[in-house]
């Protein structure tokens, strides 16, 4: 089916939805590279009229990559909640909009019928959405997760500490647990990207967090975000894995570029829960997606990059993660050329991720080559506060030293539960209390040199 549409006396015809979406979608250097994106504002505008008149069962009944020969197709089609949809099934994207723009559109209404949002319906919303569309109603999607603590809840902001080392060097991880602990972050979990994909140093990374969070009894959960093959043999060997960590996509050849299938991150979801070592939940599994992801991997079978990677948050859906993040800046700027392009991104993400039931967080981030600088992060990290967003980055300094790009840290978390009245995740608050890092007020307090968790990890970072 084609669409067409006429502003100003001139005529635009989109051959199919795929254009449709491709054409409609703000303006970002990734599809101009795939030759996909609009050609100018008026087309784009043209693509937008034509694609509010779409009905959402429309686009359930017209797959954009075919169901034959594309598993995460399969997926989609064949976990879409049809009696859920039905609520929503008779509406335009444009009615669909207007839709989740009312008030009495809420919380446990948008839980409901999450599970018949499919990305492609999230994505042609979205491209009809302002940035403060996007906020409004992400915020009111609650998307809850538990392991060892308890993630998305109202009021609360998780962060994940990421204490990447060049050579994996265990007193370097250490010394940067230690001081994202005392400034408060890991809640949502303690992740080392490692330098290395060798087992008997990842098996030294698991075993060494492990012991801070067994020893000190912090309310949190580690990951070492290698790829699945080796979480899974490592999971064999006795390692002591908490969160499986995998890098996914939208599209099966994605996927495929990845090293990865859905069977595959089916064997390592049961795997981890058979592990039984969450307290107050079994959500298992954290993912990392981004746009740029399947164009860069020639993989996107001329499929928009905002479409693809909310089709990338299908993939995490299946497994009931724990933690779900979008890399928003890091592939560079081949994808998203410039501060603009990266906000507008992470807007687009974090909404669509959360209207399908995802629990959504961000990695603000930027990489050195693009046109952007901290202050564009400084505005993406608040309005994804605003936006309700699950989880940040904390890193030391913002700036991670083994994956060289620039994101958040400890401090810009501080300004969010400053800026916005934002708390830990409650069991981990509660930790903080109980180690008087926290005061009576709720901020962090200064620590005396004798100060137990002080004293007992520097001991660790000197005898590491």
């Amino acid at each position: 089916m084609s669409y067409a549409h006429t502003i100003n006396g001139s005529g635009y015809r989109f051959a199919d939805l795929k254009t449709l979406l491709a054409k409609a979608s703000p303006a970002r250097s990734g599809d101009y590279l795939a030759g996909i994106g609009a050609a100018s504002a008026v087309e784009r505008m043209a693509a937008r009229l034509c694609l509010a008149e779409v009905t959402l069962a429309e686009i359930v009944n017209n797959p954009l990559i075919p169901y034959e020969s594309d598993e995460v197709t399969r997926l989609i089609c064949d976990r879409h909640a049809v009696s859920a949809f039905a609520e929503i099934a008779h509406l335009t994207v444009g009615d669909f909009r207007n839709w989740l723009l009312l008030e009495s559109t809420d919380e446990a209404t948008l839980a409901r019928i999450a599970p018949a949002v499919t990305p492609e319906i999230a994505a042609a919303v979205s491209k009809l959405m302002r940035n403060q569309d996007l906020i409004l109603v992400a915020r009111k999607c609650r998307v809850i997760t538990r392991f060892r603590n308890t993630i998305g809840l109202p009021g609360r902001l998780a962060v994940r500490l990421q204490p990447n080392h060049p050579t994996d060097d265990v007193k370097g991880v250490a010394a940067s647990i230690l001081d994202g602990l005392l400034y408060g972050s890991g809640d949502a979990v303690i992740g080392i990207n490692p330098a290395s994909d060798s087992l008997p140093v990842l098996n030294g990374l698991w075993r060494m967090v492990d012991e801070v969070i067994q020893r000190f009894e912090v309310p949190t959960q580690s990951c070492v975000l290698t790829h699945v093959t080796s979480q899974i043999k490592a999971m064999e060997a006795g390692a002591p894995i908490d969160l499986v960590f995998q890098s996914v996509a939208g599209t099966e050849a994605a996927n495929q570029s990845f090293g990865i299938t859905l069977a595959m991150l089916k064997e390592a979801h049961e795997a981890a829960l058979s592990l039984k070592r969450g307290t107050v939940g079994d959500n298992v599994m954290y993912f990392e997606t981004g746009q740029g992801s399947a164009l860069s991997a020639n993989a996107h079978h001329g499929v928009d990059q905002q479409t693809c990677e909310a089709r990338a948050y299908a993939v995490a859906r299946e497994f009931r993660p724990l933690l779900v993040n979008t890399v928003v800046g890091f592939i560079g700027p081949e994808y998203l050329y410039d501060g603009k392009q990266i906000i507008r991104a992470g807007l687009e993400d974090h909404f669509c991720g959360k209207l399908m039931g995802v629990p959504l967080g961000c990695d603000v981030c930027y990489t050195n080559h693009a046109e952007a600088d901290q202050d564009d992060m400084d505005n993406l990290l608040t309005v994804l506060a605003a936006a309700g967003v699950t989880y940040i980055m904390g890193i030391p300094g913002a700036d991670d030293i083994m994956l060289n790009y620039q994101s958040t840290s400890f401090h810009d978390a501080l300004y969010l539960r400053e800026a916005f009245g934002l708390k830990h995740a409650p069991e981990f608050e509660a930790w903080l209390e109980r180690m008087k890092l926290l005061n009576a007020a709720g901020r962090l307090q200064s620590l005396g040199p004798r100060h137990p968790l002080l004293t007992a990890l520097t001991d660790m970072t000197h005898a590491a």
